[in-house]
């Protein structure tokens, strides 16, 4: 297939289920994809928070979505408790991705949030906006590596904040894959990194994932500033970045070097 990555080969280092969509993306401009799923997700809610929250949701003001993981897990609890999605009550929602945005329209639920860059400070910045939040009653949805700042800025609104994590990201052991392998032996013309946790687990397995002599050095790409601030702290170097954190510019990010580079 012709396209602007024609002939390249594209490392996306996404889970398998999250990959698709990324690497659709990718083979539609011509470019051959090897997915390299470092990490793996899954649902991990504890019981008696889960309790908690779902006993007292009419008493919160807002919930805050930051990915689309933390939306399909808390709903399929959700609706695994209430029959009615009116059981929401009045909360408002914000929340930041495209993914995650996708995934509250398919819900028919209305987004009052949503900053257009998309971090967790800029969406903490977004519900301070509203003038909502002194004494407001906040639900952060969360996995077990989302960082504290969200929470912090808007515990400085004056907001009560309480967190639900509801899925854990967790590394996943690359030795007998077979596409880690090719990737030792070929190498790639780039390596996409879409969150922290990816360059991270990347690193963390660089034993298995060391080029081979001749093979081609891929360059690496970051979605944003906190991921290449990952990236560079585990040494990997940082060749382009999205302007604004989203798939879609971190793709072009990758054409536009790829292109300088040739």
């Amino acid at each position: 297939m012709s396209g602007p990555l024609s002939g390249r080969k594209i490392v996306v280092t996404r889970t398998r289920d999250q990959a698709s969509e990324l690497s659709e993306q990718l083979r539609g401009l011509g470019a051959r994809v090897l997915e390299l799923p470092v990490l793996k997700i899954s649902k991990a809610i504890s019981k008696d928070a889960l309790a908690d929250v779902m006993l007292e949701l009419g008493r919160y003001d807002w919930v805050a979505f930051t990915s689309a993981n933390g939306v399909r897990y808390f709903f399929e609890e959700f609706f695994r408790l209430f029959e009615d999605i009116r059981s929401l009550g009045l909360l408002r929602i914000a929340a930041i991705g495209d993914g995650t945005l996708r995934r509250i329209a398919e819900l028919h639920l209305k987004v009052e949030v949503q900053p257009k860059i998309a971090t967790a400070e800029a969406l903490a910045e977004a519900m301070v906006e509203t003038g909502s939040l002194d004494s407001a009653q906040v639900l952060v949805i969360t996995g077990n590596l989302n960082r504290d700042t969200l929470v912090t800025k808007l515990e400085e609104a004056r907001a009560i904040v309480d967190c639900l994590q509801v899925y854990q990201t967790e590394k996943v052991d690359l030795t007998d894959e077979p596409a880690a392998a090719e990737f030792r032996a070929e190498g790639a013309d780039a390596i996409l990194f879409a969150s922290s946790s990816s360059a991270e687990f990347f690193a963390a397995q660089a034993a298995v994932l060391t080029l081979a002599p001749g093979a081609k050095r891929p360059l690496a790409g970051s979605i944003g500033k906190l991921t290449s601030d990952s990236m560079r702290k585990v040494g990997i170097p940082v060749d382009f970045e999205a302007k604004t954190p989203g798939l879609a510019e971190l793709v072009e990010a990758m054409i536009a070097k790829l292109g300088a580079a040739s």
